[in-house]
Formats: structure tokens, sequence, C-alpha cells
């Protein structure tokens, strides 16, 4: 019951995640978008349904398993690409791109630069964009995260109050997941971002609240989950 009543919730911001979409690209029927920490493509299977031409990669060959079953079980064709999106280089360029829910930007693994890993993930969706592509992110609110912890908890290493990444046991979000293995994720706030994606290439066009299920391009809330960022690709960049 629990699972059915999961799944229609998820179908339903889905779709109302995939209207925001559509409505800010303005893409025509066809276009090409990259999805970049795709998950298990809930995404990148309902653009596609709305005739889009979609590139989803992930790290996890679990999550792309799952949505390759999806794909399967709806008749429809997605290309999913196992890579980390640190070392993605893309065939051909895309139109627009996404990169949502941290299913990429924002996990580290240990001993990870916070910063240098999601620089990397941004340049290389530069490289991957048409000029002037749009792009929309979704990133944990470092606002939020600042005012939940305090200096206990970066005495004893929860949280990292320098780069905003706060640290627990995987076994807090996985059921029997094994001993001494820690998620690491990290906060943004928008003037890191803006900064950011400037020195990737992109220009800045809209910052907005962008907690999953509810997005609608209002002011960023301090305890909102995530915040949202609506970029377009200004210019190549070749740095390394």
């Amino acid at each position: 019951m629990l699972h059915a009543t999961w799944m229609r919730f998820s179908q339903r911001i889905t779709k109302q995640e995939v209207d925001f979409i559509e409505e800010e690209f303005d893409l025509p029927e066809g276009s090409s978008i990259l999805d970049v920490g795709c998950g298990t493509g809930r995404h990148a299977i309902e653009l596609t349904k709305r005739g889009y031409r979609v590139t989803g990669i992930d790290i996890s060959e679990q999550m792309l398993r799952e949505a390759q079953r999806r794909c399967i079980e709806e008749s429809i064709d997605v290309e999913f690409i196992q890579v980390d999106a640190t070392n993605f280089e893309a065939k051909e360029l895309y139109d627009a791109c996404i990169c949502l829910c941290e299913g990429a930007f924002g996990l580290l693994s240990e001993g990870e630069d916070p910063f240098e890993r999601d620089m990397k993930i941004l340049r290389n969706i530069n490289r991957a964009l048409k000029s002037n592509a749009p792009f929309l992110l979704t990133a944990l609110n470092g606002l939020r995260m600042i005012r939940s912890y305090t200096d206990e908890d970066v005495a004893t290493g929860v949280f990292d109050q320098l780069g905003i990444v706060e640290t627990h046991p995987m076994s807090n979000y996985i059921e029997n997941a094994p001993e001494g293995v820690f998620l690491r994720k990290k906060g943004f706030v928008a003037t890191e971002l803006v900064l950011m994606l400037k020195v990737s290439g992109f220009h800045v066009q809209h910052i907005w609240g962008g907690t999953a299920g509810s997005w609608n391009r209002q002011p960023l809330k301090m305890d909102e989950m995530e915040l949202m960022v609506f970029a377009r690709k200004i210019k190549n960049d070749f740095s390394k």
C-alpha cells in the first residue's frame, strides 16, 4: 500500500516537474536533452514520452538497470550511459541539460574536494551544450544546512562549516548498508553557485526555491531543502 502510494506521488510530481522544465526550456519537439545524474530515469522517461531525445547519465549501474526496465515496460527508447559525471565526454552537442535532485551534483566520495568535483561536472556540461542552451540545476540549500547544525556537529565531524558539507553513515539512508561507509553531501549558497557557473561558462538568469514537488518560481526560503538555478551557456569552457 505504501509503495503504491509513493508511486502515485512520484508520477504526479514528475509530471509537474517536467511541465515546469518544458515551460522554461521552450524547446521544439525532437530537441536533445542531457540528464546528468538521471538515477532511475523519472525525468528522462517523461521527457522522452513528450517527444524529446534524451540521454541520461549516472554512475549507478543498479539505478540504470531500473531505468532500462521501466523503458521496456513503457516501450520507449532512452539512451542511458553509465559514467561518472566528472569524467563524462559528450559525443554530440545537446539543446539543453538538466541536473536535478542531487543525482550527481553535491554528492561526494570520501576525500573528494567539494569544489573541484562539482566544477568538473559543470565544465563537462558546458562542453556538452550548444551555444545559449538552457541548463536547469537543483542543489541542496546551504542556508538550511548552516541553520541545522551546531558547533558540536562541527567538532564531531558531522558538519564541515567551511565547505558546507554534511557527513552521515550510509545506513541512515540505505537499509543494511555496510558499516563504516559514509555519505557526504554538499550544500550551496546562491552566490557560490553563480560564481561556479560563471567560471564554467554559464550566465545565471534565475534562482528559485527548488525542493522536489514544489517548483513554482518562488524566492528561495531559508529552510527550503533545495535551491534551483536556471542558466544558459554563454561560452565554451576549455579549462580542465
